[in-house]
């Protein structure tokens, strides 16, 4: 099964590091979040991935042809005049990376909708480019291919930042506390798994995923969550990045199962 990443968006966010290189480039613990996030997909054996690239897509192109380079020990050989390289060993993931130029300014639907000549007739999987999560994927298949409808997304809480009041009428405050994991609204964390029938609800490069489509889905009991109670991140803002990269220079990343 194939997974999709949306990998074309500006960062605007985070112009800090995406005026250099698309946002799922932008590195933690010394490698791009992208690689993080396939990481994770590759630990639960999914390793045909189609990147929807656009901004700067050159970058994530160039990326993964050094790839190999960078991941092998090689011997350059100049000896008689040409360059051999010879390779020993390499250490690289058994992966296999389509990068589609999707367009600068495509919205997420129309993203998906290019890359349809590379799925064909097939359920995929398909996640944003700037967020690690430690669901089980093996599990949100499962729960995909039990319930039959055409989409599942996966859904965390999002938690509140600030302290929780209760305010009456007269605008007194009634009762103050620290927030709590409970107290946030079920948000749309990405991690989706999609039936082909997909690509009927797109249309165009203007088409966004989270707009028509999934409203059209949801009216038609098309659409399903997968809820998950564990870790979530997305990486938006330089300080949502520094919590990322904590986590890792702590070695308490909980997305990170890999080397478990």
């Amino acid at each position: 099964m194939k997974v999709v990443l949306l990998a074309g968006g500006l960062g605007t966010r985070i112009s800090e590091e995406s005026q250099f290189k698309p946002k799922p480039m932008i590195e933690i613990g010394g490698k791009p979040i992208l690689w993080h996030i396939m990481k994770e997909y590759s630990y639960y054996g999914f390793n045909d991935f189609v990147i929807c690239a656009g901004y700067k897509q050159y970058v994530i192109k160039e990326w993964f042809d050094d790839y190999f380079l960078h991941n092998s020990d090689v011997t350059f050989d100049f000896k008689d005049g040409t360059k051999k390289v010879i390779i020993h060993s390499q250490h690289c993931e058994p992966w296999r990376v389509t990068v589609v130029d999707t367009g600068l300014n495509t919205m997420t639907g129309g993203r998906i909708k290019r890359i349809q000549p590379y799925i064909g007739n097939e359920p995929f999987m398909m996640t944003y480019g700037d967020g690690v999560c430690d669901v089980n994927i093996r599990d949100l298949l499962k729960f995909h291919q039990t319930h039959g409808k055409i989409a599942t997304l996966t859904a965390v809480i999002q938690e509140q930042q600030k302290g929780v009041l209760d305010i009456g009428g007269d605008n007194a405050v009634r009762s103050f506390r620290e927030k709590k994991a409970t107290d946030g609204a079920m948000i749309n964390a990405g991690y989706m798994v999609l039936n082909p029938e997909i690509f009927d609800y797109l249309d165009g490069d203007s088409c966004v995923l989270e707009q028509s489509p999934l409203q059209r889905l949801a009216e038609q009991g098309q659409l399903m969550s997968y809820t998950h109670k564990g870790f979530w991140q997305c990486m938006d803002n330089k300080r949502e990045m520094d919590i990322l990269e904590k986590m890792l220079a702590k070695g308490n990343a909980p997305w990170k199962k890999w080397e478990d």
